[in-house]
């Protein structure tokens, strides 16, 4: 969430990044988050000349009842009675105003760092950097949802007689390479020195709002209605709430969280090959990293992520793209994000993998996180995010990337978790 002065301060500026975003009604948004802040203020500034005069009043009361003048005393009581209603008013038009404020920034994205691209949509995103060989098959290659089949290693239909679409039953040796990337992309983000967590995979209300997934993606949440609570789209949400409401200490700098968790998605589907096995799913397994990092090094942070990223990627021996997100394309909490694509040779089409975004205090702003400064004062924190890795597409690209006539030979990196390094 923006924060009210940054937009009073840097109003053009804002305009600008909006209109970066395609961000419809932006100047008459603007103009009334800046009319009802001023409402709100001018409205405290009324509230406190009369609490200030109805203390002062009821001072001089208790004077004159001392003093044995209650009949002067009893007209001054009339007036500060008057003063209570005055300011009873005044408060019910103050807590609206901030009412009306709040709901108005809710509704307004981040502003785009000033490197990313204008765009409107995916086909804007910029190519910044590519990575490996994109392999040659033999000419009987499948897509991975027939070679899923073929080997026995995940049941489409049987997640779809359990539970519907987009629910697939990992079977097998598909169950022990699932299991493996996620023991392996925790391993390396320990390695990187991110502590593992583990959380819950449902949240409430406030986490939701914290983070920014309510009330922009409220209708993509899984919703458990008699408890109030949410299925988590990404473990982002329950780990990044470990810090709302939290004073952190400028030392602890930079706090780095890793953790894998299943992610709920309700993602209005369509038909096609684009969404067809591991494509998109309503449920998936995802390791996430998490940064909380003081304002001034959330850059270099964000950089170190992607090359972290790269390092798993070149791991696995996978060809692999990075995007810088246009702003037509930008998440409604994120500042900037890169990401990274790797190429399924068995569909002949790049797939979404990951995703690496720098929030600074839009998200904190949500979550009061804050810190003390070398002067002592409070201050917003930067927040930042990653998939390293989600497991789907990252699966299929191996399947059809790894594939010979023979079988499906493992990512050498994967074998020590594995047991075993083909599926025939």
């Amino acid at each position: 969430m923006l924060q009210v002065p940054f937009i009073r301060e840097n109003k053009e500026q804002v305009l600008i990044g909006l209109a970066k975003r395609n961000f419809k009604n932006a100047e008459a948004i603007i103009e009334e988050v800046i009319a009802t802040d001023e409402l709100k203020r001018s409205t405290q500034v009324k509230l406190d000349t009369i609490l200030a005069e109805s203390n002062s009043l009821n001072k001089e009361i208790g004077i004159l009842y001392k003093s044995g003048e209650a009949q002067k005393a009893n007209i001054l009581k009339e007036k500060s009675a008057q003063l209570k209603v005055t300011s009873k008013d005044l408060q019910e038009e103050y807590n609206k105003a901030e009412q009306d404020l709040l709901n108005l920034l809710y509704t307004i994205p981040n502003v785009p760092n000033k490197i990313v691209p204008a765009g409107s949509s995916e086909e804007d995103n910029e190519t910044i950097f590519e990575e490996g060989d994109i392999p040659t098959l033999h000419t009987e290659a499948l897509p991975h949802w027939e070679l899923a089949k073929k080997y026995n290693l995940i049941d489409f239909e049987l997640g779809n007689k359990i539970t519907g679409a987009g629910f697939p039953v990992y079977r097998g040796k598909g169950a022990r390479l699932q299991r493996a990337l996620i023991n392996y992309f925790l391993d390396k983000n320990t390695a990187a020195g991110y502590e593992e967590t583990q959380v819950p995979h449902l949240v409430n209300e406030a986490s939701g709002m914290g983070t920014g997934q309510l009330p922009d993606k409220e209708g993509q949440m899984y919703h458990v209605n008699e408890d109030g609570l949410y299925l988590i789209p990404t473990a982002e949400v329950p780990v990044t709430n470990i810090f709302r409401d939290e004073l952190v200490k400028e030392e602890d700098f930079p706090i780095c969280l890793t953790a894998y968790t299943p992610c709920f998605r309700r993602e209005a589907g369509s038909y096609g090959a684009h969404v067809r096995g591991l494509n998109r799913l309503h449920q998936f397994d995802k390791v996430e990293i998490v940064r909380i990092e003081h304002p001034d090094n959330s850059a270099e942070a964000l950089n170190g992520m992607v090359d972290h990223v790269k390092g798993i990627l070149r791991e696995l021996k996978l060809p692999y793209r990075i995007l810088n997100l246009c702003g037509g394309d930008l998440g409604f909490t994120s500042t900037l994000t890169y990401d990274f694509e790797v190429f399924s040779t068995g569909q002949d089409r790049w797939l979404e993998i990951s995703s690496v975004s720098n929030f600074e205090t839009f998200q904190a702003n949500r979550l009061k996180l804050r810190f003390k400064n070398s002067e002592g004062k409070s201050q917003l924190a930067h927040t930042l995010n990653g998939s390293s890795l989600a497991l789907p597409r990252v699966l299929a690209a191996i399947l059809e990337n790894y594939q010979t006539p023979d079988g499906i030979k493992i990512p050498e990196v994967l074998v020590p978790y594995t047991g075993f390094d083909y599926i025939k």
